[in-house]
Protein backbone atom coordinates (compact mmCIF):
# COMPACT_ATOMS: atom_id res chain seq x y z
CA UNK A 1 0.00 0.00 0.00
CA UNK A 2 1.30 3.63 -0.46
CA UNK A 3 1.69 5.73 2.05
CA UNK A 4 1.49 9.27 0.71
CA UNK A 5 0.45 10.23 -2.60
CA UNK A 6 0.29 13.22 -4.29
CA UNK A 7 -1.38 13.71 -7.57
CA UNK A 8 -1.03 17.28 -9.46
CA UNK A 9 -0.23 18.87 -6.28
CA UNK A 10 0.57 22.63 -5.75
CA UNK A 11 1.03 25.28 -3.29
CA UNK A 12 1.16 28.39 -4.79
CA UNK A 13 1.52 31.80 -2.36
CA UNK A 14 0.42 34.61 -4.90
CA UNK A 15 2.91 34.36 -7.90
CA UNK A 16 5.57 32.02 -6.52
CA UNK A 17 4.90 28.80 -7.31
CA UNK A 18 6.59 27.18 -3.97
CA UNK A 19 5.39 23.60 -5.46
CA UNK A 20 4.50 23.32 -9.07
CA UNK A 21 2.24 20.40 -9.82
CA UNK A 22 4.02 17.30 -8.02
CA UNK A 23 2.91 13.93 -8.17
CA UNK A 24 4.66 10.91 -5.86
CA UNK A 25 4.12 7.77 -4.46
CA UNK A 26 5.60 6.84 -1.10
CA UNK A 27 5.37 3.05 0.27
CA UNK A 28 4.54 1.79 3.32
CA UNK A 29 7.71 1.14 5.61
CA UNK A 30 10.07 3.26 3.23
CA UNK A 31 12.63 5.77 3.73
CA UNK A 32 11.77 8.27 1.70
CA UNK A 33 14.10 11.84 1.15
CA UNK A 34 12.96 14.85 -0.75
CA UNK A 35 16.64 16.66 -1.84
CA UNK A 36 17.20 20.11 -3.28
CA UNK A 37 18.36 23.24 -2.43
CA UNK A 38 16.55 26.18 -0.36
CA UNK A 39 13.30 27.18 -1.94
CA UNK A 40 13.09 24.33 -3.85
CA UNK A 41 9.70 23.14 -2.47
CA UNK A 42 10.76 20.22 -0.53
CA UNK A 43 9.64 21.47 2.77
CA UNK A 44 6.54 22.88 1.57
CA UNK A 45 5.61 19.69 0.44
CA UNK A 46 6.86 18.17 4.05
CA UNK A 47 3.87 20.93 5.44
CA UNK A 48 1.52 19.76 2.66
CA UNK A 49 1.83 16.09 4.11
CA UNK A 50 1.50 17.16 8.16
CA UNK A 51 -1.32 19.30 6.98
CA UNK A 52 0.40 22.78 8.13
CA UNK A 53 -0.51 23.88 4.54
CA UNK A 54 -3.28 23.37 2.15
CA UNK A 55 -2.90 22.59 -1.19
CA UNK A 56 -3.26 25.48 -3.89
CA UNK A 57 -4.69 22.14 -6.35
CA UNK A 58 -3.84 18.23 -6.39
CA UNK A 59 -5.06 15.65 -4.23
CA UNK A 60 -3.05 14.31 -1.23
CA UNK A 61 -3.62 10.71 0.48
CA UNK A 62 -2.40 9.04 3.36
CA UNK A 63 -2.88 5.43 3.48
CA UNK A 64 -5.54 5.69 0.19
CA UNK A 65 -6.93 8.75 2.90
CA UNK A 66 -8.26 12.35 1.11
CA UNK A 67 -6.26 14.49 3.64
CA UNK A 68 -6.37 17.71 1.97
CA UNK A 69 -9.39 18.70 4.14
CA UNK A 70 -8.35 16.60 7.06
CA UNK A 71 -6.36 18.92 9.77
CA UNK A 72 -2.98 17.79 11.69
CA UNK A 73 -4.09 16.22 14.60
CA UNK A 74 -6.54 13.97 12.49
CA UNK A 75 -3.69 12.40 9.99
CA UNK A 76 -1.54 9.76 11.39
CA UNK A 77 1.46 11.16 10.91
CA UNK A 78 3.82 12.88 13.45
CA UNK A 79 6.94 16.05 12.43
CA UNK A 80 10.33 16.04 14.01
CA UNK A 81 11.13 19.89 13.31
CA UNK A 82 14.75 21.58 12.77
CA UNK A 83 14.86 23.24 15.85
CA UNK A 84 13.06 20.42 17.65
CA UNK A 85 10.83 22.81 19.27
CA UNK A 86 10.85 21.45 22.87
CA UNK A 87 9.06 23.36 25.65
CA UNK A 88 12.10 24.33 27.66
CA UNK A 89 9.96 24.05 31.40
CA UNK A 90 9.14 20.42 31.09
CA UNK A 91 11.29 17.85 31.91
CA UNK A 92 12.19 15.06 29.03
CA UNK A 93 9.59 12.61 30.24
CA UNK A 94 6.76 15.23 29.88
CA UNK A 95 8.14 17.10 26.81
CA UNK A 96 7.78 13.30 25.31
CA UNK A 97 4.33 12.48 26.57
CA UNK A 98 2.90 15.81 26.11
CA UNK A 99 0.62 14.58 22.87
CA UNK A 100 -1.23 12.13 25.09
CA UNK A 101 -1.50 13.88 27.94
CA UNK A 102 -3.27 16.53 24.84
CA UNK A 103 -4.86 13.41 24.14
CA UNK A 104 -6.64 12.42 27.48
CA UNK A 105 -4.81 9.45 28.87
CA UNK A 106 -3.73 9.24 32.11
CA UNK A 107 -0.31 10.33 33.84
CA UNK A 108 0.35 6.06 34.53
CA UNK A 109 -0.33 5.21 31.15
CA UNK A 110 0.87 7.84 29.28
CA UNK A 111 4.57 7.86 31.62
CA UNK A 112 5.11 4.31 30.37
CA UNK A 113 4.62 5.14 26.85
CA UNK A 114 7.57 7.83 27.32
CA UNK A 115 9.54 5.76 28.93
CA UNK A 116 9.23 3.07 26.10
CA UNK A 117 10.07 5.40 23.63
CA UNK A 118 13.14 6.73 25.29
CA UNK A 119 14.42 3.69 25.70
CA UNK A 120 14.08 3.06 22.32
CA UNK A 121 16.08 6.07 21.23
CA UNK A 122 18.81 5.24 23.89
CA UNK A 123 17.38 7.83 26.56
CA UNK A 124 16.87 6.07 29.34
CA UNK A 125 17.28 7.52 32.63
CA UNK A 126 17.15 11.09 31.19
CA UNK A 127 13.72 11.33 32.10
CA UNK A 128 13.56 13.99 34.64
CA UNK A 129 16.49 16.42 33.29
CA UNK A 130 15.29 19.66 31.33
CA UNK A 131 16.04 20.61 27.37
CA UNK A 132 19.24 23.12 28.74
CA UNK A 133 20.77 20.13 30.65
CA UNK A 134 21.08 18.13 27.16
CA UNK A 135 23.94 18.15 24.49
CA UNK A 136 22.18 18.50 20.90
CA UNK A 137 22.22 14.88 20.02
CA UNK A 138 20.15 14.54 23.29
CA UNK A 139 17.73 17.13 22.09
CA UNK A 140 17.25 15.55 19.17
CA UNK A 141 16.69 11.86 20.76
CA UNK A 142 14.03 13.82 22.57
CA UNK A 143 12.13 15.33 19.74
CA UNK A 144 12.53 11.79 17.75
CA UNK A 145 11.05 10.10 21.06
CA UNK A 146 8.19 12.84 21.32
CA UNK A 147 6.86 12.18 17.50
CA UNK A 148 7.37 8.07 18.08
CA UNK A 149 5.28 8.19 21.41
CA UNK A 150 1.73 7.69 19.65
CA UNK A 151 2.94 5.41 17.14
CA UNK A 152 2.30 7.24 14.06
CA UNK A 153 2.26 5.27 10.72
CA UNK A 154 4.30 7.91 9.00
CA UNK A 155 7.08 10.24 10.58
CA UNK A 156 7.84 13.52 8.69
CA UNK A 157 11.80 14.61 9.38
CA UNK A 158 12.45 18.30 8.44
CA UNK A 159 16.02 18.35 8.78
CA UNK A 160 16.19 16.64 11.82
CA UNK A 161 20.11 16.43 12.17
CA UNK A 162 21.16 19.95 10.07
CA UNK A 163 22.12 21.69 13.63
CA UNK A 164 24.53 18.36 14.65
CA UNK A 165 28.23 18.88 14.12
CA UNK A 166 29.60 16.14 11.46
CA UNK A 167 30.55 13.22 13.76
CA UNK A 168 27.39 13.54 15.17
CA UNK A 169 25.45 13.81 12.63
CA UNK A 170 27.23 10.56 10.96
CA UNK A 171 26.00 8.94 14.01
CA UNK A 172 22.36 9.93 13.72
CA UNK A 173 22.39 9.04 10.27
CA UNK A 174 23.30 5.51 11.31
CA UNK A 175 20.60 5.38 13.92
CA UNK A 176 18.01 6.91 11.89
CA UNK A 177 17.87 4.26 9.89
CA UNK A 178 18.51 1.69 12.02
CA UNK A 179 15.41 3.14 13.77
CA UNK A 180 13.11 2.87 10.84
CA UNK A 181 14.20 -0.31 10.26
CA UNK A 182 13.41 -1.86 13.81
CA UNK A 183 9.89 0.06 13.58
CA UNK A 184 8.69 -0.71 9.73
CA UNK A 185 6.90 2.97 9.86
CA UNK A 186 7.62 5.31 6.96
CA UNK A 187 10.06 8.18 7.14
CA UNK A 188 9.98 11.14 5.08
CA UNK A 189 13.02 12.93 5.60
CA UNK A 190 13.75 16.38 4.02
CA UNK A 191 16.91 17.33 3.75
CA UNK A 192 19.61 19.62 1.37
CA UNK A 193 22.58 17.34 2.28
CA UNK A 194 22.93 14.89 -0.96
CA UNK A 195 25.17 13.01 1.21
CA UNK A 196 22.24 12.37 4.30
CA UNK A 197 20.04 11.43 1.91
CA UNK A 198 22.27 9.21 0.07
CA UNK A 199 23.29 7.05 2.92
CA UNK A 200 19.47 6.78 4.80
CA UNK A 201 17.24 6.65 1.90
CA UNK A 202 15.59 3.60 -0.04
CA UNK A 203 14.86 6.42 -2.49
CA UNK A 204 15.72 9.97 -3.39
CA UNK A 205 13.48 12.86 -4.79
CA UNK A 206 15.35 15.48 -6.15
CA UNK A 207 13.66 19.17 -6.07
CA UNK A 208 14.00 22.20 -8.22
CA UNK A 209 12.31 25.26 -8.19
CA UNK A 210 8.73 23.45 -6.65
CA UNK A 211 9.16 20.55 -9.38
CA UNK A 212 10.71 16.67 -8.93
CA UNK A 213 13.54 16.23 -11.09
CA UNK A 214 13.82 12.80 -10.63
CA UNK A 215 12.87 10.10 -8.28
CA UNK A 216 15.47 6.81 -8.13
CA UNK A 217 17.58 4.36 -5.75
CA UNK A 218 20.62 6.63 -4.28
CA UNK A 219 22.49 4.62 -6.59
CA UNK A 220 20.41 5.75 -9.99
CA UNK A 221 20.64 9.28 -8.36
CA UNK A 222 24.70 9.07 -8.50
CA UNK A 223 25.61 7.25 -11.24
CA UNK A 224 22.76 7.51 -13.76
CA UNK A 225 21.39 11.35 -13.16
CA UNK A 226 18.83 12.31 -15.66
CA UNK A 227 19.46 16.11 -16.53
CA UNK A 228 22.37 18.10 -15.45
CA UNK A 229 21.17 19.95 -12.58
CA UNK A 230 20.88 16.31 -10.81
CA UNK A 231 24.32 14.97 -11.75
CA UNK A 232 25.70 18.68 -10.25
CA UNK A 233 23.88 19.24 -7.15
CA UNK A 234 24.16 15.74 -6.51
CA UNK A 235 27.89 14.78 -5.56
CA UNK A 236 28.91 17.61 -7.99
CA UNK A 237 29.44 15.31 -11.06
CA UNK A 238 31.71 16.66 -14.13
CA UNK A 239 28.96 17.98 -16.98
CA UNK A 240 30.24 17.34 -20.03
CA UNK A 241 28.32 19.71 -22.66
CA UNK A 242 26.39 18.54 -25.62
CA UNK A 243 29.42 19.85 -28.13
CA UNK A 244 32.53 17.94 -26.46
CA UNK A 245 30.14 15.05 -26.05
CA UNK A 246 29.16 15.11 -29.85
CA UNK A 247 33.10 15.07 -30.94
CA UNK A 248 33.98 12.31 -28.25
CA UNK A 249 30.52 10.30 -28.15
CA UNK A 250 29.29 10.97 -31.68
CA UNK A 251 25.71 12.25 -29.48
CA UNK A 252 25.22 15.71 -29.13
CA UNK A 253 23.79 15.42 -25.70
CA UNK A 254 25.23 16.62 -22.23
CA UNK A 255 26.97 13.79 -20.19
CA UNK A 256 28.26 13.12 -16.59
CA UNK A 257 30.94 11.65 -15.23
CA UNK A 258 31.83 11.06 -11.01
CA UNK A 259 34.76 12.45 -10.36
CA UNK A 260 36.52 9.67 -9.16
CA UNK A 261 36.18 7.92 -12.13
CA UNK A 262 38.47 10.69 -13.70
CA UNK A 263 41.93 9.20 -14.69
CA UNK A 264 44.56 11.90 -14.99
CA UNK A 265 47.96 11.08 -16.97
CA UNK A 266 49.92 11.39 -20.21
CA UNK A 267 47.05 9.98 -22.62
CA UNK A 268 43.58 10.93 -22.03
CA UNK A 269 40.87 11.70 -24.01
CA UNK A 270 40.82 14.76 -23.84
CA UNK A 271 43.72 17.86 -22.62
CA UNK A 272 43.36 19.77 -19.20
CA UNK A 273 45.29 21.98 -17.37
CA UNK A 274 45.64 21.63 -13.46
CA UNK A 275 44.06 25.00 -11.54
CA UNK A 276 44.11 23.50 -8.28
CA UNK A 277 44.63 20.88 -5.69
CA UNK A 278 42.77 20.56 -2.21
CA UNK A 279 43.37 17.90 0.21
CA UNK A 280 40.64 16.07 1.44
CA UNK A 281 42.17 13.26 3.93
CA UNK A 282 41.30 9.87 1.84
CA UNK A 283 42.00 12.15 -1.33
CA UNK A 284 42.97 14.63 -3.29
CA UNK A 285 40.50 16.97 -5.25
CA UNK A 286 41.93 17.94 -8.30
CA UNK A 287 40.23 21.18 -10.43
CA UNK A 288 40.76 21.29 -14.11
CA UNK A 289 39.66 23.62 -17.03
CA UNK A 290 39.21 21.76 -20.09
CA UNK A 291 38.97 24.35 -22.49
CA UNK A 292 36.46 26.60 -20.83
CA UNK A 293 35.33 23.21 -19.18
CA UNK A 294 35.84 22.94 -15.57
CA UNK A 295 36.33 19.48 -14.20
CA UNK A 296 37.26 18.17 -10.98
CA UNK A 297 38.86 14.71 -10.25
CA UNK A 298 39.20 12.97 -7.09
CA UNK A 299 42.61 11.03 -6.46
CA UNK A 300 43.69 8.30 -4.19
CA UNK A 301 46.30 10.23 -1.22
CA UNK A 302 48.26 7.65 -2.91
CA UNK A 303 48.46 8.23 -6.52
CA UNK A 304 50.87 10.62 -7.90
CA UNK A 305 49.66 14.15 -7.95
CA UNK A 306 49.87 16.54 -10.34
CA UNK A 307 50.68 20.12 -9.84
CA UNK A 308 48.63 23.55 -10.08
CA UNK A 309 50.05 25.04 -14.08
CA UNK A 310 50.36 21.07 -15.40
CA UNK A 311 49.13 20.02 -18.43
CA UNK A 312 47.57 15.84 -18.09
CA UNK A 313 45.66 13.97 -20.25
CA UNK A 314 42.11 13.63 -18.74
CA UNK A 315 40.38 9.94 -19.67
CA UNK A 316 37.68 7.39 -18.52
CA UNK A 317 36.31 3.86 -19.22
CA UNK A 318 33.26 4.36 -21.44
CA UNK A 319 30.92 3.39 -18.99
CA UNK A 320 31.73 5.75 -16.79
CA UNK A 321 30.17 8.39 -19.37
CA UNK A 322 26.40 8.42 -18.18
CA UNK A 323 24.74 10.23 -21.49
CA UNK A 324 21.61 12.66 -20.21
CA UNK A 325 18.86 14.72 -21.50
CA UNK A 326 19.28 18.34 -21.96
CA UNK A 327 17.40 20.26 -19.11
CA UNK A 328 18.26 22.69 -15.85
CA UNK A 329 21.78 23.01 -16.30
CA UNK A 330 22.89 21.98 -19.38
Amino acid sequence: MSAVTFNDVSRHFGAIKAVDAVSLDIAEGEFFAMLGPSGSGKTTCLRLIAGFERPTAGDIRIFAQPVQDLPPYKRNVNTVFQDYALFPHLNVRDNVAYALMIAGQGRRERYRAAQEALEMVQLAGYDLRKPSELSGGQRQRVALARALVNKPRVLLLDEPLGALDLKLREQMQEELKSLQRQLGITFVFVTHDQGEALSMADRVAVFDHGKIIQTGTPEDIYFRPEVPFVADFVGSSNVLPAALVAQLAGESRPASIRPERLILGAEGRIRARVTGLSFLGLATRVSLDAQGTRLTALLPQDAPRPAPGDEVGVGWNADDLHLMTAGAGA
